[in-house]
């Protein structure tokens, strides 16, 4: 697709969101086979299933502009995943796999949040309000997911990285 114009620009957002999300929910479900406390396990899970929901809402969003979801591979979330898979072979212990595992989980989100942020921004000055709105729902649910894996390094899983 070529962008001649801001709403191309916004589409193309949008499609690289719609890959990033799918390159996201399939690498939730690695990270959380290989997480050994329940609780990071649970919480990969979950954002795995939440996860899925926005790329469903962002396809939603592109059938209304009847673009097509799959247009775009979004290479810089295949390049912090294939980072977070390096780092689960070199680490060996299982408390400090977790802990690593919670800090690139947190590097991916953190992109996230920058994606949502700017694809919310672009439907903003396109007045596209639904879209938006969207767009912010999915937002904070990232910024949720990376406030609760703050809340798990600190409370648990750290402790026991630093402990082993």
């Amino acid at each position: 697709m070529r962008i001649e114009n801001f709403k191309d620009m916004y589409i193309a957002e949008l499609q690289e969101l719609v890959s990033m999300e799918h390159q996201l929910g399939d690498a939730l479900g690695r990270m959380a086979e290989i997480a050994v406390h329940p609780s990071l396990r649970d919480a990969l899970t979950q954002h795995q299933q939440e996860t899925m929901q926005q790329a469903q809402r962002l396809r939603g969003i592109l059938r209304r502009h009847d673009a097509d979801a799959l247009a775009h591979t979004d290479q810089a979330m295949e390049a912090l995943i294939e980072e977070t898979a390096k780092m689960m072979k070199i680490v060996g212990q299982d408390d400090l796999r977790d802990a690593a595992l919670i800090a690139s989980a947190q590097k991916l989100e953190h992109y996230e949040i920058a994606a949502y942020g700017s694809a919310a921004a672009l439907a903003g000055q396109l007045d596209l309000r639904e879209d938006q709105n969207v767009l912010h729902e999915s937002l904070e649910e990232e910024k949720a997911a990376d406030r609760m894996l703050t809340a798990l390094a600190k409370s648990e899983v750290n402790q026991d990285a630093l402990a082993a």
